[in-house]
């Protein structure tokens, strides 16, 4: 979903119609505050902000679980070194 002209507001906008503006929020709308023409930051409402931010989180804890089944699967695949193994390796490594 991109930004569309009719959610960019000016921030001189902003200045003059806070309160219109954050009762178009309220009611559902999304807005893009610009500075010199580029976006600058949003005014969104409360609740779809903590909605975001618990999808964000979702989203984390899905990419761990997914890295941890990666994990697993290298541990039954036998695709594993032990810590002191790999510190070993590269401090040859280093000393050539």
């Amino acid at each position: 979903m991109g930004i569309s002209k009719h959610d960019a507001v000016s921030l001189a906008q902003v200045r003059a119609r806070f309160s219109e503006l954050v009762q178009e929020v309220k009611a559902g709308a999304e807005k893009i505050i610009t500075r010199d023409g580029e976006p600058y930051v949003a005014i969104i409402d409360a609740e779809r902000l903590d909605h975001y931010r618990r999808l964000a989180r979702e989203r984390i804890h899905l990419l761990l679980i997914d890295e941890a089944g990666k994990g697993l699967d290298d541990v039954a695949a036998g695709c594993v070194t032990s810590a002191r193994g790999t510190i070993r390796s590269i401090k040859r490594r280093r000393s050539r």
